[in-house]
């Protein structure tokens, strides 16, 4: 009677372990499983958290925010984000301190579709908070002129339009790895000034987080993981800028088996965020 007792509970027990399902798990950059206090923990130790997302995953805009709640539970932040583009500061500005209503905002800024179920949660938070958030993005427009020109089509744009991306002439350098795969991923006939917008949009994103830093704060930006991954984007032109400078970067994957962590995303941040492939999107 005993040894069926020992075997229905080793039976039961597998199964409850088979029936398990894990929709995330974080990482090191060696692949080592980290807590996640430990992930905070360093967060809260450095200037700038480089929070990279997949924009339609729940579970990355989930883990965004509680992020946030629990780094501002223990340190002043700045917020800031990819999602909106520097042109539209002033709306953001005046949502965050109540002169307009989130209607009002809806119809003067310029923003992405999933908003309401994405980025608002984290907007609300700076508001509730007063905690400045910052629109970090270079204009569209100007990045598809630099799509289309090259950076040159910049040098001829007004003053208040150079205010609103990196400082010009932006650095560049076209073998950065991430600039090279774009290349290569969009095939033969692809402009070579492609990978240009995405610098402007790097530079000028790491330019504003870098132009809002704030003593014994820390800045928290959101943004889609290709423009931090592998420490490069955001965080080469902030080193560039600072080399002393700390940030910490976190990426998004998605994996079948989120139980190990696949060789290929080894080293794409401090921290990798592993999601089920196989979460439903937001859109």
């Amino acid at each position: 009677m005993k040894i069926k007792f020992i075997a229905c509970f080793f039976l039961l027990s597998h199964l409850v372990d088979a029936q398990d399902k894990n929709a995330y798990q974080l990482y090191n950059s060696k692949g080592k499983k980290v807590p996640y206090s430990k992930v905070i923990k360093s967060a809260k130790a450095t200037q700038i958290v480089l929070f990279g997302e997949f924009h339609n995953n729940p579970i990355s805009h989930w883990l965004e925010l509680e992020m946030t709640k629990d780094i501002a539970q223990k340190k002043s932040i700045v917020q800031g984000a990819e999602m909106f583009e520097a042109d539209n500061q002033e709306q953001l500005n005046q949502y965050l301190s109540g002169e307009i209503d989130q209607k009002k905002l809806d119809s003067t800024a310029r923003l992405w579709k999933n908003y309401k179920t994405d980025y608002k949660p984290l907007v609300d938070f700076a508001k509730a908070n007063k905690n400045p958030f910052v629109a970090t993005n270079i204009p569209r427009k100007y990045a598809a002129l630099v799509s289309k020109n090259g950076f040159e089509a910049l040098e001829s744009l007004t003053i208040q339009e150079k205010s609103w991306m990196a400082p010009l002439p932006i650095p560049y350098d076209a073998n950065l790895p991430g600039y090279v795969d774009m290349l290569k991923m969009m095939g033969e006939h692809t402009s070579p000034n492609m990978p240009k917008a995405q610098a402007c949009k790097d530079a000028t994103m790491a330019y504003f987080i870098f132009k809002n830093l704030k003593e014994d704060t820390v800045f928290i930006h959101y943004n889609g993981s290709y423009h931090s991954d592998n420490f490069e984007g955001i965080n080469w032109y902030l080193k560039k800028n600072n080399l002393s400078i700390k940030v910490i970067t976190i990426s998004t994957v998605e994996q079948e088996d989120v139980s190990k962590l696949e060789q290929q995303n080894y080293n794409k941040a401090d921290f990798i965020l592993v999601i089920d492939k196989h979460v439903t999107k937001t859109y």
